[in-house]
């Protein structure tokens, strides 16, 4: 039962941060484009959020892979952003979420704490997954899991994101830091308010998710037929991604659904949930 997701990523955007890095200047942003695997995207308007129609959607693909209504029981989408029109202004994020790979460059530099968490932490969160899924996601002695260097970085906290845009920062001279919710939003679904990144029909072989993937994460990019309209990758499925939106003063907002999704509804990029500030997941 879904009620509650074990892992989420970042993607980095530059003034945009997907652990993601946002390049927040309009000035800037042609420099970030220097750097590969940037994605530039255009200031001015999209459509936010979903109507009742897309969130009707959503609850009766979940239905048919679950064979009960339990996200509808549960009310997951019900705290939805109403479809609108929305702005932003110039933004480069990162085509990809940020990788243990990238990750352990910051980690050797800086002696930060490795992803990980232990299993009394683990079971503090009240998730439904047992601590044994976090292992093979641990690292260990400051480096990633073997024939995981590609894979995106999990077991991270808010402040370990933003710890990881601050290096970036200073190593980059550019600044770099998580997007906002409607940044994300805009760079994965494009301005014409599709429900799915690669349009309004979802297809369960253009993402990572417990539909048609391997129950596990992948390498960053490896479903490119689930590309958006600005060519950003995995922004629906394999993990979730903070933002940098609060919900009150200790929750954040996470979007893109994960591997052990199915249906998917919540791999929409208007479905929205937010996770306590410290949850490594």
């Amino acid at each position: 039962m879904p009620r509650h997701r074990a892992h989420a990523g970042r993607r980095l955007a530059g003034l945009l941060w997907l652990l993601g890095a946002v390049g927040a200047q309009a000035g800037t942003v042609s420099k970030q484009m220097d750097m590969p695997g940037l994605m530039r995207i255009p200031a001015g308007a999209f459509i936010m959020g979903s109507d009742a129609v897309e969130r009707e959607m959503a609850y009766h693909l979940d239905e048919l892979a679950y064979r009960e209504p339990v996200t509808r029981e549960q009310e997951w989408y019900a705290a939805e952003l109403p479809r609108q029109s929305a702005k932003t202004g110039a933004f480069c994020i990162m085509a990809t979420a940020v990788t243990n790979r990238q990750y352990a460059a910051f980690i050797a530099a800086t002696r930060h704490r490795a992803p990980g968490v232990d299993r009394k932490t683990w079971i503090s969160y009240g998730l439904i997954h047992p601590y044994q899924s976090t292992v093979r996601f641990a690292w260990k002695v400051h480096r990633p899991p073997a024939g995981r260097e590609d894979h995106p970085v999990v077991l991270v906290s808010l402040a370990d994101a933003q710890r990881y845009a601050a290096w970036l920062t200073r190593q980059t001279g550019q600044h770099w830091r998580l997007p906002t919710e409607p940044e994300w939003e805009k760079a994965v679904r494009g301005t014409d308010g599709r429900a799915f990144p690669w349009g309004a029909e979802f297809d369960p072989h253009k993402l990572n998710s417990a539909d048609d993937g391997g129950f596990d994460s992948t390498p960053a990019g490896q479903f490119a037929r689930g590309r958006g309209p600005f060519g950003l990758l995995d922004g629906a499925g394999q993990v979730y991604e903070w933002t940098g939106t609060m919900q009150g003063r200790a929750r954040a907002i996470v979007k893109g659904g994960s591997w052990d999704d199915r249906g998917c509804g919540v791999c929409r990029p208007a479905a929205r949930h937010s996770r306590p500030v410290g949850i490594k997941h």
